[in-house]
């Protein structure tokens, strides 16, 4: 399989005329990188990978083990539409290996595929389709000091001529272009916000279209004159941009969240993934919302998730049981709410399914459901009924993450660890800072 692929890559660089393959990777954070090699140098890459300077790069190696190699994947071959005819290139995934071929401890893309490798050894397959927002801001934003939305549009809004109606069918058809699948684009609630729903697939195939979506995005907002921003909260007073993702996990062709007879055609093994995620949440949060601004999603209402609860079709909650399709089994699925457009996918993703799987291993007791509106209960009332809250803040996830058992076996030592300085040196910077709200407040009084 992999010799056709690598067949099939030469003979289209040769009969397209590629003159540029670009080779990608992510660092820890979920940053892409990316260098450009010539197509006669591909044959050599698939053969002995592309050597570079690993400790160059945010997390991955100790400058006396530099060496590391990017191993391109043919599957993931696929021609850059925003390109053109000049110069045509074309880019690959790669994973990245030890000189000695070992995958590299640090590797996000082998974090992901460890996760996916013990989830096939107990029988199953893990499917995730996200739902990605985002805002597109003019880019004079800039200049003005501040983030100036390109439209004033809302929820499903029909903008006549506006901004992100050519933006969305642009990226839709670019991302089609690319092999990736689009279910539905829209605004959404913000000023100048969208989302663009990509369809399921494997969750492998899944991470790496999140960062080619990404790509694309940026490279359409360039194109048209706009800027496009995955920042979790970009704007007072407004929506932030997550990034919810649906999840299946499947026995071979069956569905294994389906059952015909259970409480909302969900079975055992899908209540015991949900207890999961929710026992586990408040650990992977660091992960899930990685960057400071993340919690101002969280905490800044707007119906993002603060509370660790399930429910059917009930928006408040952190983990949602979607509406059942009487005759679609097959598309019975959980959505998990809190992760957020600036998530690495790699690493996030193979915490929700550990945190799952842990849940299907020690057979969790799933709660009872959150019934009622979480967001206009008060503290005592969600105390009372067992809802605790997310993490309020990046510090208070980093102390949750660094206890935790699962992360630290599933995200792997080296990785754990460079989460974890990364992370502390981002809140250290934060909390050293005078922001403008103190100023404004205090500046005059004091």
């Amino acid at each position: 399989m992999v010799d056709k692929q690598r067949d099939f890559v030469l003979r289209t660089i040769e009969e397209r005329g590629i003159k540029f393959v670009r080779l990608w990777f992510t660092d820890v954070v979920g940053t892409l990188k990316s260098v450009a090699i010539a197509p006669a140098e591909v044959e050599g890459a698939f053969a002995e990978g592309i050597g570079f300077d690993g400790s160059a790069i945010e997390g991955y190696t100790r400058s006396y083990e530099a060496d590391v190699l990017a191993m391109p994947d043919p599957g993931t071959f696929q021609i850059l539409p925003w390109r053109g005819e000049i110069d045509p290139t074309a880019r690959m995934f790669c994973d990245i290996l030890t000189p000695d071929g070992q995958p590299a401890a640090a590797d996000p893309r082998n974090v992901l595929k460890r996760a996916l490798a013990k989830a096939n050894d107990a029988g199953f397959t893990f499917y995730t389709h996200p739902e990605i927002e985002f805002y597109l801001l003019k880019s004079s934003s800039f200049d003005s000091g501040g983030p100036v939305p390109v439209d004033s549009a809302g929820y499903f809004d029909n903008v006549p001529g506006g901004t992100a109606h050519d933006f969305r069918r642009r990226s839709v058809r670019m991302l089609e272009d690319l092999g990736i699948s689009v279910e539905f684009s829209h605004h959404e609630a913000g000023p100048g916000q969208n989302e663009i729903d990509l369809r399921y697939a494997d969750a492998l195939t899944t991470a790496d279209n999140i960062m080619t979506f990404r790509t694309v995005i940026k490279e359409v907002a360039i194109e048209q004159g706009v800027y496009a921003t995955f920042m979790p909260k970009p704007l007072s007073g407004q929506p932030g941009s997550g990034m919810h993702t649906h999840m299946s996990l499947f026995e071979g062709d069956s569905n294994a969240f389906f059952s015909a007879s259970g409480e909302y055609h969900l079975s055992t093994i899908g209540r015991r993934f949900i207890a999961g995620l929710l026992r586990h949440a408040p650990e992977i949060t660091a992960v899930t919302n990685q960057f400071v601004n993340s919690y101002k999603r969280l905490w800044g209402g707007d119906e993002a998730p603060s509370y660790v609860c399930w429910g059917h079709n009930n928006r408040s909650a952190l983990v949602r049981v979607p509406l059942y399709k009487p005759t679609k089994g097959q598309s019975s699925r959980v959505e998990y709410r809190a992760i957020d457009s600036a998530a690495n996918p790699y690493l996030a993703y193979a915490l929700m399914l550990a945190a799952g799987l842990k849940g299907i291993e020690e057979g969790y007791e799933l709660p009872a459901e959150a019934e009622d509106d979480v967001w206009s209960l008060s503290d005592g009332e969600r105390r009372a009924l067992g809802y605790d809250p997310l993490p309020a803040n990046l510090d208070s996830a980093i102390r949750l993450m660094e206890e935790s058992e699962l992360v630290a076996e599933t995200l792997g030592e080296r990785v754990f660890r460079h989460v974890l300085a990364n992370k502390r040196r981002e809140w250290e910077a934060y909390r050293a800072q005078v922001t403008p709200y103190e100023l404004a407040s205090n500046l005059e009084l004091l």
